[in-house]
């Protein structure tokens, strides 16, 4: 089993598709450490020696990938807030930063809204009185 930057790669994926599994390295990325570390990239993971192995983790080791470059990520958003930039409170607020609409979609940001149809505006309507009523003391 490779165990790259604390990850443990899957075993029978082709390695130039188990590296992406590294926080911070893409597609392109792993294209270009298999380039130079000479390894094919249509070898299984489980078929790579100790010496590749090790190859590929002083190629990873050369980048920011990981629990270095989770935690810039959150320092750049905590900077963003403590300054009150607009994208620092659409992150706090947490709402679509990069100009997205709002106002439909954004559901995995916003999360599922409860739409008040006619059925519900009946019971609301219903309620309402009943409940000023009861708040108002009785007269003498």
């Amino acid at each position: 089993m490779a165990r790259i930057a604390g990850i443990d790669l899957p075993k029978e994926k082709r390695i130039e598709a188990a590296l992406p599994y590294i926080f911070g390295v893409g597609p392109t990325l792993a294209k270009k450490i298999l380039v130079k570390c000479q390894i094919d990239p249509n070898l299984r993971t489980k078929n790579l020696s100790e010496e590749q192995i090790n190859k590929l983790q002083k190629a990873v080791e050369e980048f920011k990938v990981e629990g270095d470059l989770r935690r810039e990520i959150q320092g750049n958003i905590k900077r963003l807030q403590e300054i009150g930039a607009y994208r620092g409170i659409r992150h706090s607020k947490n709402l679509p930063v990069r100009g997205q609409r709002t106002r439909t979609n954004a559901r995995t940001k916003r999360g599922k809204r409860i739409t008040i149809g006619t059925v519900r505006k009946e019971v609301v309507a219903k309620t309402a009185p009943a409940t000023a009523a009861a708040a108002t003391p009785p007269q003498k």
